[in-house]
Parts: structure tokens; C-alpha cells; sequence
């Protein structure tokens, strides 16, 4: 069975929403702030700080390096090409320094914007191998990987244990000081959320529907912005179950979301009703 793909629009738009949960603020559905991508870049740190012993009390600390580390963490998000370079320089300087393991994680990060996804592997290998609990690493990584159609089964497998790894740590998170309880509560909430987005895209590849509308309902439940990629892919899932009258509804909250994508929804939400209005009673229901 050849599943549907997922349009080119639909996946824009989820890249779109991964860097918005990086790298600017954001707003839950009813309008308020909750936290913003530094907040949840400052979660992920501070407990790969916590993990990991290169950046322990103890680990020695060259002349400037904190000085170069503060200057690398003061270059706007949008600035790319600039992290890249900077960051790239800071870890062949520094490669056993105590800010080190954090670097590799931004790089992988400012990486996946490039769409220079060979690079962001890399280094998303060399945080995790420095410290395997990396939270901002797992969970980018394990959310892109099943967002290619090519992704092998090898690739697919990687990507659940990370989000299952995610899903393991985020109970575990201690709140920053700086944080107040509302703002580490929705950062552990788009943590967990994008988590089961990409649980939920890796077994929509291997064709477990179920398991697929399982994991992205939990997705868009605990989103403060959901995406609309996973309500689309929800859709296609319920779909291919025959339950076309429950896609249609998932295709409509697509739908309801401004972006490209709105008139692939629309329009597959109006056929989703079609399909159900035609589809044939069951005797056991009458």
C-alpha cells in the first residue's frame, strides 16, 4: 500500500513551526504569552548542564573561552550564517571545553534553518555523544528525521527512541530560576508535544494509522501552536482507516489555521464529508 504523501506546503509550514518554538515568542490559543524559544532553549541547557560532565564545576576553563561562549549566545537566532561561523570556530578551538556540548547543540539548530541537514547530523552526534540527554537535540532531531519521505527504516527507529527519550526526561526537568511556573509548565508541554509530532509522522510512515492518530492527537492537544502538518496527516491516517467522516474534521482544524496549506485542507475536508456521506451502512448498525 503506497500512503499519501504529504505536500511540500504542509512540511514549510512545519519547519516554519519548529523555529518559531526556537526562536521567537510565542502565544497559547487564547492569546496569552507562555514562554518564548529562549525560555526553552534555557530548559534544555540548564538540564544538560545537569547531565552532562563536560560541563560540570570541575571542567577547566580556558582564558576568554566564557567571554567567546557569552558572545556566541548574544547572536540573534535569524542570524544563521553568523552562529554557524562562530559556533563552527568556538568547537575546534575549544573541543573539550565545558560550553562545548551546548555549542554543538545550537549548531544543530541554526543547522536544520540552513536545510543543511548532512552538517546538522553531525552535529547533533557530537552533542549527544558529549551528553545523550540533550533535550533540544533529541527532540528537533527525532522530529525532523520522519518528516522526509526518504527516511529509512534505520533513520525511523532513531527517530522514536529519541522522542521516546524526550518523553522520558521532560517529567524529570527541574524549573529555572528564571522561568515562573506558567512558562516552564507550557515549555514541558511544546517539549512533550513535539515529541509525539514526530512519534506520530514516524508511524504514519510505517503505515500504523492508529498508532499514527494516537500520537498526534496528543500532539495537537498539548501544542500552544498546533500545526497544522499533524491535523493534516491525522486526516490521512483516519483516512486510510476508512473513517471518513472523523478525517474530514481533522482536515477542517487544518483548515481553520491560516497559511498555504489552508485550501489543501479545505478542500480535502469538503471530499473527506464526501466520502462519508457515500460510504455504505454497516448491517450491524441498523
Amino acid at each position: 500500500m503506497k500512503i499519501p504523501s504529504i505536500p511540500s506546503t504542509m512540511l514549510l509550514s512545519a519547519v516554519a513551526l519548529v523555529l518559531a518554538l526556537y526562536a521567537s515568542p510565542y502565544a497559547s490559543a487564547q492569546g496569552g504569552p507562555l514562554c518564548t524559544g529562549v525560555q526553552m532553549r534555557e530548559l534544555a541547557t540548564k538540564h544538560a548542564s545537569s547531565t552532562s560532565g563536560t560541563t560540570s564545576a570541575a571542567a577547566t576553563v580556558q582564558p576568554h573561552e566564557e567571554d567567546q561562549y557569552q558572545g556566541f549566545l548574544k547572536l540573534k537566532p535569524e542570524d544563521v550564517d553568523e552562529r554557524v561561523r562562530v559556533g563552527d570556530a568556538f568547537v575546534q578551538k575549544y573541543p573539550d571545553g565545558p560550553f562545548t556540548e551546548s555549542v554543538y547543540s545550537q549548531l544543530t539548530t541554526a543547522e536544520y534553518q540552513k536545510h543543511d541537514f548532512a552538517k546538522m547530523d553531525e552535529d547533533a552526534d557530537r552533542a549527544l555523544t558529549l551528553n545523550p540527554d540533550d533535550l533540544a537535540v533529541l527532540v528537533l532531531v527525532g522530529w525532523v528525521i520522519p518528516h522526509s519521505p526518504k527516511a529509512s527504516a534505520k533513520e525511523l527507529e532513531k527517530a522514536e527512541s529519541y522522542e521516546r527519550h524526550v518523553l522520558e526526561i521532560v517529567p524529570t526537568l527541574t524549573k529555572p530560576e528564571k522561568m515562573t511556573a506558567t512558562e516552564f509548565a507550557a515549555a514541558k508541554s511544546d517539549y512533550e508535544s513535539q515529541a509525539h509530532s514526530g512519534m506520530g509522522l514516524v508511524y504514519y510512515q510505517r503505515q500504523n494509522f492508529a498508532g499514527a492518530v494516537t500520537e498526534l492527537t496528543k500532539a495537537t492537544a498539548q501544542a500552544s501552536r498546533p500545526d497544522p502538518t499533524d491535523y493534516y496527516v491525522i486526516g490521512l491516517s483516519l483516512g486510510s482507516m476508512d473513517r471518513y467522516s472523523e478525517a474530514a474534521a481533522a482536515y477542517a482544524k487544518c483548515g481553520a489555521i491560516p497559511g498555504s496549506e489552508q485550501s489543501v485542507c479545505r478542500q480535502r475536508a469538503r471530499d473527506g464529508k464526501k466520502l462519508a456521506a457515500a460510504k455504505p451502512v454497516s448491517s450491524a448498525n441498523l
